[in-house]
């Protein structure tokens, strides 16, 4: 009784830091994308970036060596073309061609709106009335926080419409995960979807011209920063908070990704914050606590045993 009981009292602990993670390291990724395209395209940026996770990946799954069913290993490539090639490429562009950070983290955050309409049909996860409100009230704090960036832009709304398409592909993708629930280990999805990647923006960039190699040290620093923080850290967690908590929380946590990005882009690019990004701040905070208010332990407790015995 008590060795049963005592993993169910540490669940909460390891939901909290898996999403506190999570966000600081989905946030590195919007900070790596401004800095990358400061020096290159974003087709080349993440040609370079995935050249260097796939390498990693290689070793890392030449070392485990897993056994991936077929079924699995198609999931697996799927998953990479949607929440990687699609969401990321077109993200990335949104940035490159004068979204600010913070604006394109906003139309990120539409994602868990999105999931939440097809979380209950599709995926037998019921969003219940508290969490539709956690949602809404989610969205305005989101609106809040970027609402001075989005007043002094000066671009055309086509161009919103670009990172929106990359949130389209990231929701079918979270959707297709949770609907297979393949027993992959998130590790080795993340390597195995790093390689795919890997093919698939070297081809891009190769096939559009854009394929070069950078001198300047800062664009190896953006290459780095966004292989360990955002597809080490960042799209890691993912993979594990989607296990542990289901596809409407974890896209809830995108709620706190717009502030946390502009808290990173203050400090390293000296943007300042004004109290109405502040005050939307909080309000994300609490949109989160209440979508994800009373987790179940039970569910998360059987889905760290089936980790340890992904049969059954």
């Amino acid at each position: 009784m008590t060795t049963q009981a005592l993993p169910v009292r540490r669940l909460p602990a390891v939901t909290v830091i898996a999403g506190a993670g999570f966000v600081v390291f989905w946030s590195s990724g919007f900070i790596g994308a401004r800095w990358g395209t400061q020096y290159t395209t974003a087709f080349d940026l993440l040609a370079w970036r995935y050249v260097v996770a796939g390498a990693l990946a290689v070793v890392i799954l030449a070392v485990r060596r897993p056994r991936v069913t077929k079924r699995d290993l198609v999931t697996q490539v799927w998953m990479a073309v949607l929440t990687q090639f699609v969401y990321l490429g077109l993200i990335f562009t949104g940035i490159d061609h004068g979204l600010s950070a913070g604006v394109t983290a906003l139309i990120g955050s539409l994602q868990p709106i999105l999931i939440a309409t097809v979380a209950g049909p599709l995926l037998s996860e019921p969003v219940n009335r508290r969490q539709w409100i956690g949602l809404a009230l989610g969205l305005a704090g989101v609106a809040l926080v970027v609402a001075d960036d989005l007043h002094a832009g000066h671009l055309s709304p086509l161009l919103f419409l670009v990172p929106l398409g990359g949130v389209f592909g990231m929701v079918v993708g979270t959707c297709l995960e949770r609907r297979r629930k393949p027993s992959t280990s998130s590790l080795d999805a993340l390597c195995i979807q790093s390689l795919v990647s890997t093919v698939l923006f070297v081809a891009l960039a190769a096939t559009t011209d854009q394929l070069t190699v950078p001198t300047e040290p800062g664009f190896y620093g953006a290459v780095f920063w966004l292989v360990l923080l955002a597809t080490g850290g960042g799209w890691g967690l993912y993979l594990v908070n989607l296990k542990l908590s289901g596809a409407t929380r974890i896209s809830s946590l995108l709620y706190l990704v717009p502030p946390t990005t502009m808290v990173f882009a203050f400090l390293m690019f000296d943007e300042t914050i004004g109290a109405l990004a502040v005050i939307g701040m909080l309000v994300c905070t609490a949109a989160v606590l209440l979508i994800r208010l009373n987790e179940r332990e039970g569910a998360v407790l059987a889905t760290l045993r089936g980790w340890r015995n992904p049969g059954g």
